[in-house]
């Protein structure tokens, strides 16, 4: 009685091998664009509903994010890239930046991210 064998090939391994290289070398550079991304948003919300600026000028919200912005070193959105638009209700700020990230050679891949907080006066 013959047994069959089980289980992989090297060409099946080599394989198996080559995809998780790939999914592993683009989560290492993609991961820190979509952590900064989440970063700015922390901040943003932060700023939106803080009381250190709660009632103050567009200016005082850009300050606050620049403060913040330092602190967590981000340098994507810069406080001169914040809509902010006060009304009675509160405040509303929002962001949008593109991210491009060079995987290999000519080949990239690019990243538009947009967020926005609201805050009450």
């Amino acid at each position: 009685m013959q047994r069959k064998q089980s289980g992989l090939s090297m060409v099946g391994f080599l394989f198996v091998a080559f995809v998780l290289a790939v999914v592993v070398i683009l989560g290492m550079k993609t991961v820190p664009a979509v952590i900064e991304y989440y970063t700015i948003l922390k901040n943003v919300k932060a700023v939106a509903s803080s009381g250190e600026v709660r009632g103050g000028s567009v200016a005082d919200y850009r300050n606050a994010y620049a403060k913040r912005s330092i602190m967590d070193e981000m340098s994507s959105v810069q406080p001169a890239d914040l809509d902010i638009v006060k009304d009675s209700q509160g405040v509303e700020i929002s962001f949008a930046y593109s991210r491009k990230v060079p995987l290999f050679g000519p080949v990239s891949l690019v990243f538009d991210f947009e967020g926005s907080a609201s805050g009450s006066n």
